[in-house]
Order: C-alpha cells, then structure tokens, then sequence
C-alpha cells in the first residue's frame, strides 16, 4: 500500500498535533454533485452503483477532485447487512429504502443467517481495495457501518420511520427478541467493518443514526452497549498503524459521557451540541469530528465562512477536532457553497493550532 500523504485526519482523530484542522462531509459522494448524478445514470440505479467497484471508487474520487478534502469515505450504504440477510433491500422513489421482509419475531430473528463479510459482502471489499489502491496514498480512507439499532429499526419497520413504533413496541414488549436481534447484528458489524480494515479502510465510523429516538436507559442497553461491543472487537492496529474509530450517535449530545466511555477515539457530533460544551465534558478522552448543521450550506458563501470562523473558535486551540457537517449534505446544495464550507475550514483553522 502507497504511503500516506496526507494523514492530518488520522493525526486529529488520535489528538496528535496537526498544521490545520481536517475537514470531509459525510454523503461527500453524492447527489450534490452532478459528476455523481451522471454516474450513477451510468450504473442504473443506487444499488447497482454500490456493487460495481469501479464507479464507486469514480464517485468516492469525485469530490477530492473539486474540494481539498482530508478523508475520502467509502461509497456504499449503511443498509448491505440486512440485505446480505436476505431482506430484500430496494428503493421507492421518494420513500427511500425498504424490505420485502420484516423480521419482528423470535423466529424471524432465528432465521437470519449469520455472516461472513469477505463472502457475503465481497463487492463492498473489492469497492474499498480499488478506492485505497486509486488513492495512492493521498488521503486515507473510512469505512463505515450502521449501528445494531439503526439496522434493526429498518429490518423490524421494513423501511425508514417517523416514530419506530414496532421497532420500540418489539423493544419494550419482547426485550428479549430485540436483544437476540442487536447481538446478531453487533456480530455481523464486527465481521464487516474488520473485512473493510483488512480490505483497506484505515479509519472506520458506525453510524447510529437512529438511537437519539430511545430514552437515555433504552439508548444505553439497546444502542450504546452494542456499539461499545463492536468497538471491543475491531482490528485496532493495522498496517503498522492505529485504526481509528468514530461513533455517531444523530440527536446524541446527552450522552457524549458515556459514549467517550465506549472506547472509540473520536465521537461525532451533530448541530445540536454546542463544541465548546462537548470539549469540556469529554475532556481530552476523545476526539470531536463535527458539527455545521448541513443546511447552513444554503446561506451565502460569506454567511459559511462566519460559521466556519464560529465553530473554530468554540472548539479552540489544539487538535482532535475534525470538521464536519452535523449529518449528510443534502442533495439540492450548490457544490459551490460546499467548497466554500471546505475552503474556509482550510483557511481559517491553521491559527488553532502550534
């Protein structure tokens, strides 16, 4: 594997010294971006993009080439477990993801196979070596999962939901189906992310994009605990390298304590929290990747810049901070306020730091 160019994100996820702040977006790859948009015609559809490892490292390369970006992040999507399952994933325009099976039973749960990620997911490996190889050391790459509990919510639901009524009617009325199910998952998001590590990926997120929805018990024992589990059970030394780990909990800020109690290195944050107000209470356990909220990214460039300059400034002098939006850029943004966004973290952060 080339050697890195570029690892000032590694560096800040490890609170090590850096010259700036690095900055990625989540959903970097993506509609925005109209380069993407004709790839994707390219390939068909959205799965079909996702599972041929050459146009999803074109569109993992897409947005390096516009912005000075300091991450790339794998391009696929955090539902291929369940599918892998058998599920039955596909997409209804404007709905979203959906399931052709629910699981919301003790036998549904018993069903689901088990399993083996380089195997079941080989197309996500070849995606994540052709990226890393394409790279060229430029800039390193994360890999992702979902978290147990977002994963579950889709399977139990059959698609996304407003409220998660019978993934939390599951949850409250049979503990235990629930339980079996996250632990299940836990042990298949552990095989998966370790296959991306071993496939490339030298940085990994879990995305727990739903377990703001459940009260502060129910997110430790049905969210949290899984995470701290699969955290326990990763490669964390590869290549001669650490392998950094950042959970992301959306609508999570009143848990940052116990989250930095996890053991990953770095929490996400979404707009939500105050930086400032997330350094003091985690201290120096872990790094802050975050947290514009995306839609700031419709204002004037000049109006980006000043939240840019804001957010520095409220997290502070030194490292372990890695500029992100607080969730996904939205499909209807200008890439030129997006570069905006990016250029002004590139410009503005190097006076935070020795």
């Amino acid at each position: 594997m080339s050697e890195l160019k570029n690892d000032r994100f590694l560096k800040a996820l490890l609170r090590e010294p850096v010259d700036r702040t690095p900055v990625w977006m989540m959903r970097q790859a993506g509609r925005y971006l109209p380069e993407y948009r004709a790839t994707r015609a390219k390939a068909g559809d959205f799965m079909s993009l996702c599972k041929n490892a050459e146009l999803a490292c074109e569109v993992t390369l897409q947005p390096l080439e516009r912005y000075p970006l300091d991450a790339a992040i794998l391009f696929s999507d955090i539902l291929t477990i369940p599918d892998a399952m058998g599920l039955g994933l596909y997409f209804e325009t404007g709905e979203g993801p959906r399931f052709k099976r629910t699981v919301r039973s003790a036998a549904d749960v018993a069903a689901l196979p088990s399993l083996n990620a380089e195997v079941d997911l080989d197309y996500v490996m070849r995606a994540v070596s052709t990226i890393r190889s394409a790279l060229g050391g430029r800039v390193p790459l994360i890999g992702f999962s979902g978290s147990p509990w977002t994963l579950a919510t889709y399977m139990v639901e059959g698609g996304s939901s407003k409220d998660f009524r019978e993934a939390k009617r599951l949850m409250y009325a049979e503990p235990e189906v629930m339980h079996g199910l996250l632990s299940k998952l836990a042990d298949a998001v552990t095989d998966y992310l370790n296959a991306q590590i071993r496939a490339g990926a030298q940085a990994v997120q879990i995305f727990d994009t739903w377990g703001g929805s459940l009260s502060s018990w129910a997110y430790e024992a049905f969210s949290l605990s899984y995470m701290k589990r699969i955290v326990d059970g990763l490669i964390r030394e590869y290549e001669g390298r650490r392998v950094p780990v950042i959970l992301f909990t959306k609508n999570g800020g009143q848990w940052l304590e116990q989250m930095a109690d996890a053991g990953a290195d770095a929490l996400g944050l979404d707009w939500t929290t105050d930086i400032r107000a997330a350094r003091a209470r985690v201290g120096d356990r872990v790094a802050l990747q975050g947290n514009m909220d995306p839609s700031m990214l419709y204002a004037p460039p000049a109006r980006i810049r000043e939240e840019v300059a804001y957010i520095l400034e409220r997290f502070g002098r030194g490292t372990g901070h890695i500029f992100n939006l607080g969730h996904g850029i939205t499909p209807d943004v200008d890439p030129a306020n997006a570069g905006a966004f990016i250029e002004a973290v590139v410009e503005l952060s190097g006076q935070y730091h020795d």
